[in-house]
Protein backbone atom coordinates (compact mmCIF):
# COMPACT_ATOMS: atom_id res chain seq x y z
CA UNK A 1 0.00 0.00 0.00
CA UNK A 2 1.41 3.37 -0.89
CA UNK A 3 0.99 5.83 1.86
CA UNK A 4 1.67 9.31 2.58
CA UNK A 5 4.70 8.96 4.99
CA UNK A 6 5.99 6.24 2.55
CA UNK A 7 5.91 8.11 -0.37
CA UNK A 8 7.70 11.50 0.53
CA UNK A 9 10.86 9.81 2.04
CA UNK A 10 11.46 8.78 -1.20
CA UNK A 11 9.91 5.31 -1.67
CA UNK A 12 11.93 3.45 1.02
CA UNK A 13 9.38 1.17 3.15
CA UNK A 14 7.20 0.58 0.32
CA UNK A 15 10.39 -0.65 -1.10
CA UNK A 16 11.28 -3.00 2.20
CA UNK A 17 8.00 -5.29 0.86
CA UNK A 18 9.24 -8.89 -0.55
CA UNK A 19 9.50 -9.26 -3.80
CA UNK A 20 10.39 -12.53 -5.87
CA UNK A 21 12.91 -13.90 -8.05
CA UNK A 22 12.45 -13.13 -11.69
CA UNK A 23 11.99 -16.56 -13.26
CA UNK A 24 9.23 -18.05 -15.57
CA UNK A 25 7.97 -15.09 -17.10
CA UNK A 26 4.67 -14.86 -18.61
CA UNK A 27 2.78 -11.88 -20.75
CA UNK A 28 -0.22 -11.30 -20.48
CA UNK A 29 -2.50 -8.41 -22.42
CA UNK A 30 -5.01 -8.01 -20.04
CA UNK A 31 -6.62 -4.53 -22.18
CA UNK A 32 -6.50 -4.37 -25.50
CA UNK A 33 -7.43 -1.44 -28.30
CA UNK A 34 -10.37 -1.49 -30.30
CA UNK A 35 -8.94 0.32 -32.89
CA UNK A 36 -5.93 -1.55 -33.41
CA UNK A 37 -4.53 -2.30 -36.92
CA UNK A 38 -4.56 -5.91 -38.14
CA UNK A 39 -1.35 -7.79 -38.91
CA UNK A 40 -0.24 -10.95 -39.76
CA UNK A 41 3.20 -12.11 -38.68
CA UNK A 42 4.23 -15.30 -40.57
CA UNK A 43 6.34 -17.78 -39.18
CA UNK A 44 9.79 -17.29 -40.69
CA UNK A 45 11.47 -20.51 -42.73
CA UNK A 46 13.57 -21.12 -41.14
CA UNK A 47 17.17 -23.75 -42.13
CA UNK A 48 19.38 -24.84 -39.73
CA UNK A 49 19.85 -25.43 -36.30
CA UNK A 50 18.22 -22.05 -35.06
CA UNK A 51 17.35 -22.73 -31.42
CA UNK A 52 14.22 -22.08 -29.35
CA UNK A 53 13.92 -19.00 -29.99
CA UNK A 54 11.19 -18.20 -32.98
CA UNK A 55 11.44 -14.61 -34.05
CA UNK A 56 8.42 -14.47 -35.85
CA UNK A 57 6.24 -15.19 -31.71
CA UNK A 58 8.70 -12.32 -30.63
CA UNK A 59 7.55 -9.43 -33.07
CA UNK A 60 4.26 -10.55 -32.72
CA UNK A 61 4.14 -10.40 -29.31
CA UNK A 62 5.81 -6.74 -29.27
CA UNK A 63 3.73 -5.89 -31.74
CA UNK A 64 0.19 -6.71 -29.82
CA UNK A 65 1.64 -5.26 -26.83
CA UNK A 66 2.32 -1.77 -28.09
CA UNK A 67 -1.19 -1.46 -28.48
CA UNK A 68 -1.48 -0.13 -32.17
CA UNK A 69 -1.37 -3.87 -34.10
CA UNK A 70 -3.46 -6.68 -33.74
CA UNK A 71 -1.54 -9.74 -34.70
CA UNK A 72 -3.41 -12.79 -36.35
CA UNK A 73 -2.97 -16.14 -34.06
CA UNK A 74 -0.84 -18.53 -36.58
CA UNK A 75 -3.69 -20.97 -36.41
CA UNK A 76 -5.83 -18.64 -38.69
CA UNK A 77 -3.29 -18.22 -41.19
CA UNK A 78 -4.65 -20.08 -44.51
CA UNK A 79 -1.09 -20.34 -45.38
CA UNK A 80 2.21 -20.01 -44.40
CA UNK A 81 4.58 -18.12 -47.19
CA UNK A 82 8.21 -17.51 -46.76
CA UNK A 83 8.62 -15.45 -50.02
CA UNK A 84 7.13 -12.81 -51.53
CA UNK A 85 6.70 -14.46 -55.27
CA UNK A 86 4.46 -17.07 -52.78
CA UNK A 87 1.92 -14.51 -51.47
CA UNK A 88 -1.37 -14.52 -52.30
CA UNK A 89 -3.09 -11.46 -50.80
CA UNK A 90 -6.17 -12.53 -51.59
CA UNK A 91 -6.09 -14.85 -48.67
CA UNK A 92 -4.86 -12.24 -46.16
CA UNK A 93 -7.48 -9.84 -47.25
CA UNK A 94 -10.38 -12.23 -46.60
CA UNK A 95 -8.85 -12.88 -42.94
CA UNK A 96 -8.90 -8.85 -42.75
CA UNK A 97 -5.10 -7.92 -42.31
CA UNK A 98 -4.11 -4.62 -43.22
CA UNK A 99 -0.08 -5.66 -43.60
CA UNK A 100 1.71 -8.75 -42.99
CA UNK A 101 5.47 -9.68 -42.57
CA UNK A 102 6.96 -12.90 -44.08
CA UNK A 103 10.95 -13.96 -44.04
CA UNK A 104 13.63 -16.54 -43.66
CA UNK A 105 16.68 -17.34 -41.06
CA UNK A 106 18.88 -19.10 -42.08
CA UNK A 107 21.54 -20.63 -40.01
CA UNK A 108 24.38 -23.29 -38.59
CA UNK A 109 23.92 -22.41 -35.19
CA UNK A 110 26.90 -19.70 -34.27
CA UNK A 111 25.52 -17.12 -36.77
CA UNK A 112 21.83 -16.42 -38.20
CA UNK A 113 21.05 -14.20 -41.42
CA UNK A 114 17.30 -12.96 -41.42
CA UNK A 115 15.62 -11.43 -44.04
CA UNK A 116 11.98 -10.50 -43.42
CA UNK A 117 9.70 -8.59 -45.81
CA UNK A 118 6.62 -6.24 -44.71
CA UNK A 119 3.29 -5.58 -47.47
CA UNK A 120 0.98 -3.70 -47.40
CA UNK A 121 -2.39 -6.20 -48.05
CA UNK A 122 -4.85 -4.27 -49.83
CA UNK A 123 -2.23 -3.42 -52.56
CA UNK A 124 0.73 -5.73 -52.50
CA UNK A 125 3.14 -2.82 -51.96
CA UNK A 126 6.12 -3.91 -50.63
CA UNK A 127 7.05 -1.68 -47.89
CA UNK A 128 10.50 -2.51 -46.51
CA UNK A 129 12.81 -5.44 -47.31
CA UNK A 130 15.79 -5.65 -44.86
CA UNK A 131 18.44 -8.21 -43.88
CA UNK A 132 20.53 -8.54 -40.38
CA UNK A 133 22.70 -10.86 -39.17
CA UNK A 134 22.36 -12.64 -35.17
CA UNK A 135 24.93 -14.23 -33.37
CA UNK A 136 23.16 -17.56 -31.45
CA UNK A 137 22.78 -15.09 -28.24
CA UNK A 138 21.20 -12.02 -30.37
CA UNK A 139 18.59 -13.29 -31.89
CA UNK A 140 15.45 -12.16 -29.41
CA UNK A 141 17.49 -8.76 -29.38
CA UNK A 142 17.36 -9.12 -33.77
CA UNK A 143 13.38 -9.92 -33.56
CA UNK A 144 13.14 -6.50 -31.51
CA UNK A 145 15.18 -4.73 -33.90
CA UNK A 146 12.78 -6.45 -36.92
CA UNK A 147 10.01 -5.47 -34.34
CA UNK A 148 10.95 -1.89 -34.09
CA UNK A 149 11.61 -1.51 -37.99
CA UNK A 150 7.79 -2.69 -38.28
CA UNK A 151 6.68 -0.25 -35.96
CA UNK A 152 8.38 2.85 -36.92
CA UNK A 153 7.37 2.49 -40.79
CA UNK A 154 3.54 2.17 -39.81
CA UNK A 155 3.24 4.79 -37.22
CA UNK A 156 6.10 6.99 -38.22
CA UNK A 157 7.40 6.88 -34.53
CA UNK A 158 10.60 4.93 -33.27
CA UNK A 159 9.93 1.81 -31.69
CA UNK A 160 11.04 0.67 -28.12
CA UNK A 161 10.81 -2.65 -28.23
CA UNK A 162 15.30 -3.29 -28.38
CA UNK A 163 15.42 -1.63 -25.53
CA UNK A 164 15.99 -2.47 -21.71
CA UNK A 165 14.41 -2.09 -18.19
CA UNK A 166 16.24 -2.39 -14.72
CA UNK A 167 14.14 -3.24 -11.56
CA UNK A 168 14.38 -4.49 -8.44
CA UNK A 169 13.82 -8.44 -6.66
CA UNK A 170 14.48 -10.42 -3.84
CA UNK A 171 14.33 -13.99 -2.95
CA UNK A 172 13.92 -15.47 0.48
CA UNK A 173 17.49 -16.81 1.84
CA UNK A 174 17.47 -18.79 5.23
CA UNK A 175 15.67 -16.20 7.76
CA UNK A 176 16.49 -13.29 5.46
CA UNK A 177 16.52 -11.83 1.88
CA UNK A 178 18.58 -11.22 -1.06
CA UNK A 179 17.89 -8.52 -2.71
CA UNK A 180 18.71 -8.26 -6.66
CA UNK A 181 18.94 -5.04 -9.10
CA UNK A 182 18.14 -6.58 -12.51
CA UNK A 183 18.54 -5.55 -16.20
CA UNK A 184 15.97 -7.16 -19.23
CA UNK A 185 14.90 -6.60 -22.32
CA UNK A 186 12.15 -4.33 -22.52
CA UNK A 187 9.81 -7.50 -22.68
CA UNK A 188 11.28 -9.09 -19.24
CA UNK A 189 13.13 -11.47 -20.88
CA UNK A 190 17.14 -12.42 -20.24
CA UNK A 191 17.57 -10.66 -16.91
CA UNK A 192 20.94 -10.07 -15.69
CA UNK A 193 21.89 -9.06 -11.89
CA UNK A 194 23.96 -6.15 -12.14
CA UNK A 195 23.96 -5.58 -7.96
CA UNK A 196 22.62 -7.61 -4.92
CA UNK A 197 22.89 -7.10 -1.13
CA UNK A 198 21.04 -8.85 2.35
CA UNK A 199 20.21 -5.48 2.92
CA UNK A 200 17.80 -3.23 0.55
CA UNK A 201 18.17 -2.16 -3.08
CA UNK A 202 15.74 0.24 -4.56
CA UNK A 203 15.29 3.09 -6.50
CA UNK A 204 17.35 2.50 -10.11
CA UNK A 205 17.32 5.28 -12.17
CA UNK A 206 19.50 5.45 -15.26
CA UNK A 207 21.77 7.40 -17.20
CA UNK A 208 20.88 9.66 -20.31
CA UNK A 209 23.20 7.39 -22.45
CA UNK A 210 22.06 4.23 -20.66
CA UNK A 211 25.97 2.82 -19.62
CA UNK A 212 25.11 3.61 -15.79
CA UNK A 213 22.49 3.10 -13.43
CA UNK A 214 22.22 5.19 -9.47
CA UNK A 215 20.38 3.10 -7.19
CA UNK A 216 20.06 3.10 -3.38
CA UNK A 217 21.42 0.49 -1.45
CA UNK A 218 21.15 -0.47 2.18
CA UNK A 219 23.95 -2.83 2.41
CA UNK A 220 25.98 -0.68 4.66
CA UNK A 221 23.18 -0.57 7.41
CA UNK A 222 22.07 2.75 6.15
CA UNK A 223 20.81 4.14 2.95
CA UNK A 224 23.67 5.43 0.09
CA UNK A 225 23.33 6.26 -3.29
CA UNK A 226 25.75 4.48 -5.61
CA UNK A 227 26.39 4.84 -9.24
CA UNK A 228 27.10 1.83 -11.66
CA UNK A 229 29.18 1.14 -14.88
CA UNK A 230 27.12 -1.66 -16.20
CA UNK A 231 30.12 -2.91 -18.69
CA UNK A 232 32.42 -3.45 -16.15
CA UNK A 233 30.39 -3.73 -12.52
CA UNK A 234 32.88 -0.87 -11.25
CA UNK A 235 30.53 1.32 -8.97
CA UNK A 236 30.87 3.95 -6.63
CA UNK A 237 29.15 5.56 -2.99
CA UNK A 238 28.27 8.86 -3.89
CA UNK A 239 25.97 10.33 -1.08
CA UNK A 240 26.17 8.66 2.21
CA UNK A 241 25.50 11.41 4.23
CA UNK A 242 23.67 10.70 7.73
CA UNK A 243 20.13 9.97 7.70
CA UNK A 244 17.68 9.53 3.87
CA UNK A 245 20.29 9.65 1.12
CA UNK A 246 17.37 8.29 -1.68
CA UNK A 247 15.67 8.66 -4.79
CA UNK A 248 18.51 9.67 -7.10
CA UNK A 249 17.52 11.42 -10.85
CA UNK A 250 20.34 11.99 -13.57
CA UNK A 251 20.77 15.32 -15.20
CA UNK A 252 20.11 15.23 -19.21
CA UNK A 253 23.83 15.83 -19.63
CA UNK A 254 24.73 13.11 -16.90
CA UNK A 255 26.74 14.94 -15.08
CA UNK A 256 24.81 15.46 -11.77
CA UNK A 257 22.55 13.42 -9.24
CA UNK A 258 19.36 15.32 -7.97
CA UNK A 259 18.79 13.46 -4.84
CA UNK A 260 16.45 13.69 -1.34
CA UNK A 261 19.00 14.09 1.71
CA UNK A 262 17.77 14.95 4.89
CA UNK A 263 21.49 15.45 6.91
CA UNK A 264 20.36 19.12 7.52
CA UNK A 265 17.09 18.21 8.76
CA UNK A 266 13.65 17.18 7.23
CA UNK A 267 14.12 15.46 3.28
CA UNK A 268 14.93 18.12 1.05
CA UNK A 269 16.27 18.35 -3.02
CA UNK A 270 19.47 18.30 -3.46
CA UNK A 271 21.74 18.48 -6.94
CA UNK A 272 24.96 16.57 -6.80
CA UNK A 273 27.95 17.49 -8.87
CA UNK A 274 29.28 14.14 -9.75
CA UNK A 275 33.09 15.37 -10.80
CA UNK A 276 33.38 17.14 -7.57
CA UNK A 277 30.44 15.94 -4.89
CA UNK A 278 29.71 19.60 -4.65
CA UNK A 279 26.12 19.80 -3.24
CA UNK A 280 23.15 22.53 -4.20
CA UNK A 281 20.14 22.50 -2.19
CA UNK A 282 17.05 23.54 -3.97
CA UNK A 283 14.23 23.22 -1.09
CA UNK A 284 14.09 24.09 2.37
CA UNK A 285 11.46 24.06 5.45
CA UNK A 286 9.91 21.77 7.63
CA UNK A 287 7.93 20.02 4.83
CA UNK A 288 9.10 16.51 2.99
CA UNK A 289 10.29 17.07 -0.77
CA UNK A 290 11.38 14.28 -2.28
CA UNK A 291 11.42 12.12 -5.74
CA UNK A 292 12.80 14.99 -8.17
CA UNK A 293 12.70 14.50 -11.72
CA UNK A 294 14.57 17.04 -14.51
CA UNK A 295 12.81 18.09 -17.23
CA UNK A 296 14.58 16.78 -20.49
CA UNK A 297 16.18 20.48 -21.33
CA UNK A 298 17.48 20.13 -17.81
CA UNK A 299 15.89 23.67 -17.03
CA UNK A 300 13.21 22.12 -14.24
CA UNK A 301 12.71 20.29 -11.60
CA UNK A 302 9.52 18.48 -10.79
CA UNK A 303 9.32 16.87 -7.04
CA UNK A 304 7.19 15.44 -4.48
CA UNK A 305 6.18 18.02 -1.69
CA UNK A 306 3.54 17.92 1.36
CA UNK A 307 4.16 21.54 1.75
CA UNK A 308 0.28 21.67 0.81
CA UNK A 309 -0.45 19.67 3.33
CA UNK A 310 -1.10 16.30 1.01
CA UNK A 311 1.76 15.11 -1.42
CA UNK A 312 1.40 16.93 -4.51
CA UNK A 313 3.66 17.49 -7.32
CA UNK A 314 5.52 20.92 -7.73
CA UNK A 315 8.19 22.28 -10.01
CA UNK A 316 10.98 24.59 -9.94
CA UNK A 317 14.19 25.77 -11.48
CA UNK A 318 17.09 23.53 -11.34
CA UNK A 319 19.36 26.52 -10.48
CA UNK A 320 16.80 27.01 -7.64
CA UNK A 321 13.98 28.95 -7.13
CA UNK A 322 10.56 29.34 -6.34
CA UNK A 323 8.34 26.30 -6.64
CA UNK A 324 5.26 26.16 -8.03
CA UNK A 325 2.40 23.66 -7.45
CA UNK A 326 1.69 21.36 -10.75
CA UNK A 327 -1.23 18.78 -9.39
CA UNK A 328 -4.27 19.90 -8.21
CA UNK A 329 -6.99 17.02 -8.99
CA UNK A 330 -6.87 14.27 -6.22
CA UNK A 331 -5.59 14.09 -2.98
CA UNK A 332 -2.67 12.62 -3.89
CA UNK A 333 -0.01 12.80 -6.73
CA UNK A 334 3.67 11.68 -6.44
CA UNK A 335 6.65 10.30 -8.25
CA UNK A 336 6.35 12.23 -11.43
CA UNK A 337 8.22 11.32 -14.30
CA UNK A 338 8.93 13.22 -18.19
CA UNK A 339 8.30 12.03 -21.33
CA UNK A 340 11.44 12.13 -23.27
CA UNK A 341 9.81 15.28 -25.33
CA UNK A 342 9.01 17.18 -22.11
CA UNK A 343 5.11 17.19 -23.36
CA UNK A 344 3.88 14.85 -20.80
CA UNK A 345 4.19 13.90 -17.02
CA UNK A 346 3.45 10.11 -15.58
CA UNK A 347 2.92 10.55 -11.90
CA UNK A 348 0.82 8.07 -9.11
CA UNK A 349 -2.47 9.42 -8.70
CA UNK A 350 -4.68 8.75 -5.60
CA UNK A 351 -8.10 9.31 -4.65
CA UNK A 352 -9.88 7.72 -2.00
CA UNK A 353 -7.19 5.35 -1.03
CA UNK A 354 -6.99 4.09 -4.51
CA UNK A 355 -3.05 4.78 -6.20
CA UNK A 356 -3.28 4.52 -10.41
CA UNK A 357 -0.69 5.98 -12.98
CA UNK A 358 -1.98 8.84 -14.69
CA UNK A 359 -0.29 11.16 -17.03
CA UNK A 360 -0.48 14.73 -17.18
CA UNK A 361 0.07 17.06 -20.39
CA UNK A 362 1.96 19.62 -19.74
CA UNK A 363 0.70 22.54 -22.24
CA UNK A 364 -2.63 22.09 -21.02
CA UNK A 365 -2.37 20.31 -17.28
CA UNK A 366 -5.17 18.28 -17.80
CA UNK A 367 -4.51 14.86 -16.57
CA UNK A 368 -6.11 11.49 -17.71
CA UNK A 369 -5.78 8.29 -15.56
CA UNK A 370 -4.57 4.93 -17.32
CA UNK A 371 -4.54 2.58 -15.60
CA UNK A 372 -7.34 0.49 -13.62
CA UNK A 373 -5.39 -0.99 -10.35
CA UNK A 374 -5.52 0.19 -6.87
CA UNK A 375 -2.11 0.00 -5.64
CA UNK A 376 -0.23 1.28 -9.30
CA UNK A 377 3.51 2.92 -8.31
CA UNK A 378 6.73 3.82 -10.42
CA UNK A 379 5.68 4.80 -13.61
CA UNK A 380 8.42 5.29 -16.07
CA UNK A 381 8.18 6.29 -19.76
CA UNK A 382 9.33 4.33 -22.94
CA UNK A 383 12.22 5.96 -24.88
CA UNK A 384 9.84 7.07 -27.66
CA UNK A 385 7.16 8.15 -25.24
CA UNK A 386 4.34 5.65 -25.85
CA UNK A 387 4.00 3.11 -23.15
CA UNK A 388 4.50 4.00 -19.49
CA UNK A 389 6.04 0.94 -17.55
CA UNK A 390 5.08 0.66 -13.77
CA UNK A 391 4.97 -1.99 -11.21
CA UNK A 392 0.94 -3.04 -9.93
CA UNK A 393 0.08 -5.12 -6.99
CA UNK A 394 -2.97 -7.44 -7.15
CA UNK A 395 -3.94 -9.77 -4.94
CA UNK A 396 -0.94 -9.73 -2.77
CA UNK A 397 1.53 -9.99 -5.76
CA UNK A 398 3.34 -6.88 -7.29
CA UNK A 399 4.08 -7.66 -10.86
CA UNK A 400 5.37 -4.93 -13.77
CA UNK A 401 2.70 -3.93 -16.02
CA UNK A 402 2.54 -1.52 -19.28
CA UNK A 403 0.10 0.95 -20.26
CA UNK A 404 -0.17 2.88 -23.73
CA UNK A 405 -0.38 6.35 -22.95
CA UNK A 406 -3.89 6.35 -24.31
CA UNK A 407 -4.82 3.97 -22.15
CA UNK A 408 -6.02 1.72 -24.69
CA UNK A 409 -3.91 -1.09 -24.31
CA UNK A 410 -2.43 -2.72 -21.06
CA UNK A 411 -0.07 -5.73 -20.75
CA UNK A 412 1.23 -7.60 -17.42
CA UNK A 413 5.06 -9.27 -17.65
CA UNK A 414 4.38 -11.63 -14.80
CA UNK A 415 6.89 -13.49 -12.74
CA UNK A 416 6.71 -17.47 -11.93
CA UNK A 417 7.33 -17.29 -8.32
CA UNK A 418 6.07 -13.82 -7.20
CA UNK A 419 6.43 -10.10 -8.09
CA UNK A 420 8.98 -7.12 -8.78
CA UNK A 421 9.03 -3.15 -7.59
CA UNK A 422 10.97 -0.15 -8.80
CA UNK A 423 10.84 -0.63 -13.03
CA UNK A 424 12.60 2.13 -14.69
CA UNK A 425 12.68 2.07 -18.48
CA UNK A 426 16.38 2.71 -19.97
CA UNK A 427 16.88 5.76 -22.26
Amino acid sequence: MILINRVLIGGFIASLLSVAQAAGLTIEITKGSQTAVPIAIVPFAQQGSIGNVKLSDVVSSDLAGSGFFKTLAEDDMLTKPSEPEKVNFRDWQVLGQDYMTIGQVVGNGNSFNIQFYLFNVHNGQLLMGYRLTAGANELRRAAHHISDLIYEKLTGRKGAFNTRIAYVTSVSRGSGKQYMLQVADADGYNPRTIAESPEPIMAPAWSPDGSKIAYVSFHTKRSEIWVQTLATGQRESVAAYPGINGAPAFSPDGSRLAVTLSKDGSPDVYVLNLANRALTRLTSGLSIDTEPTWSPDGSTIVFTSDMGGKPQLYSMPASGGKASRLTFQGDYNARGRFSADGRSLAMVTGNGGSYRIAVMDMASRTVNVLSEGNLDESPSFAPNGSMILFAATRGGKSALSVVSTDGAMQQKLAFESGGVREPAWAP
